[in-house]
């Protein structure tokens, strides 16, 4: 990926990497957001296996008019420490198996085939909104038993999450930063009501689905709350839908800046993965993960303090030359790739071998239906505005 492309492409200014461009420094300090940046590979992969010393728990250092209400944050797993981190991913992984989702791939499958077959006739296909969009909200809306029908709703809300183009600073405070928190939290909120509906109608009337199963779920005769049920549904939704919707349209991308690879993928079926793979690392979706210092600690050789928020950036740290050689070049084969795109830790991705596995399917299925599949002259790609994501959210491709 070029300079060039890249700011054609219009990336986000503060996406350096994505430009060939190596930190000045592995960890630094910003005023003006009041949170530390870290973008070492080694360094966030230790910050990320060390729970003791580096919360997930990060609201505590958010002011309260950053935070949803506090019902609707209750038992986040996204920022919980063991030991009660440790009892929820038990709970949550007995209704979420390797089982469950290796089952689904028929269906993925199916949902693929029918949603290109809906594509009007032409020589133009809209990638996000033909597939990389709907495929994964109507597999997790039919995991978890809330209808796919409402994926325009599921939308507009996260789409308001989502659409502030600055890094929310815990220092800073002004009126447009203040206006994108309030809409950010209403599309949260307007999440929350509705999964919280469907979770009291399972307590009254369980079906087979994934949100009785989280309903149901017992570990040591206790189950999960109201809130935890709720909040685990809405991760799932919300990371189980962007995910994949970044990840298969970054794939494309990578492959239509590299057509030799391409070519090389559609020829070679087995290679699927490792550009899936490669694509993670080359265009990672979520750019940064939070974490907070619960003591004093060293890291790459400068001292933070305790209570102070760390910004990971895991996309800066997948091109961290001492782990990756020719980071800047896209190689699905290269030796080894220890990309970050999932997390590493207590918290790695629960949902990354369902990304996976959708990626894979719908991978294959595009290259059988499509021998063609490139970016059209004059239509960039448009990519998500929020500088902590990186990927398309409209792909206009043609197919001859």
């Amino acid at each position: 990926m070029t300079t060039t492309l890249a700011d054609t492409w219009g990336l986000h200014e503060s996406q350096f990497w994505l430009r060939g461009k190596h930190p000045e420094k592995l960890l630094e300090f910003s005023e003006d957001l009041g949170m530390w940046n870290v973008y070492g590979h080694p360094e966030i992969e230790a910050i990320l296996r060390d729970p003791a010393t580096f919360s997930s728990d990060t609201t505590r250092l958010v002011p309260a008019d950053m935070m949803p209400d506090a019902d609707t944050s209750t038992g986040s797993i996204l920022q919980l420490d063991p030991p009660l981190h440790n009892k929820m991913r038990k709970l949550v992984s007995r209704a979420f198996t390797p089982k469950v989702v290796a089952d689904l791939e028929p269906r993925i499958a199916a949902i693929t085939r029918e949603l290109l077959d809906a594509v009007p006739a032409g020589d133009r296909l809209e990638l996000v909104a033909a597939l990389a969009y709907p495929l994964p909200v109507i597999v997790i809306a039919e995991l978890l038993g809330v209808p796919a029908s409402d994926r325009h709703l599921f939308k507009g809300w996260v789409d308001r999450m989502f659409e502030s183009a600055d890094q929310v600073s815990l220092v800073k405070k002004d009126e447009k930063q203040d206006a994108a928190i309030r809409r950010s939290l209403e599309g949260q909120q307007a999440l929350t009501d509705y999964l919280g509906v469907h979770v009291d109608e399972r307590r009254e009337k369980p079906r087979d689905d994934l949100l009785t199963k989280l309903v149901e779920a017992e570990l040591d005769g206790e189950r999960l709350s109201r809130a935890e049920v709720v909040d685990f549904a809405n991760i799932l939704l919300l990371a189980g839908h962007i995910t994949t919707t970044m990840l298969l349209g970054n794939a494309v991308l990578c492959l239509d800046a590299h057509p030799e690879w391409d070519q090389r993928v559609r020829a070679d079926r087995s290679l699927v993965p490792p550009v899936i793979e490669e694509s993670l690392r080359f265009l990672t979706p979520f750019a940064a993960v939070a974490r907070v210092t619960m003591r004093e600690v060293e890291i790459g050789g400068v001292t933070v303090p305790a209570d102070r928020m760390l910004l990971c950036w895991v996309a800066a740290a997948n091109r961290d030359e001492r782990v990756f050689r020719d980071p800047g070049t896209f190689d699905p084969l290269r030796a080894e790739n220890p990309h970050l795109a999932f997390g590493r830790g207590i918290h790695f991705c629960l949902g990354a071998p369902l990304a996976r596995l959708e990626g894979r399917v719908a991978l294959n299925i595009l290259f059988d239906r499509y021998p063609v599949l490139r970016t059209i002259r004059g239509e960039p790609p448009k990519f998500q505005v929020n500088p902590n994501m990186t990927g398309v959210r409209e792909l206009p491709l043609t197919t001859v």
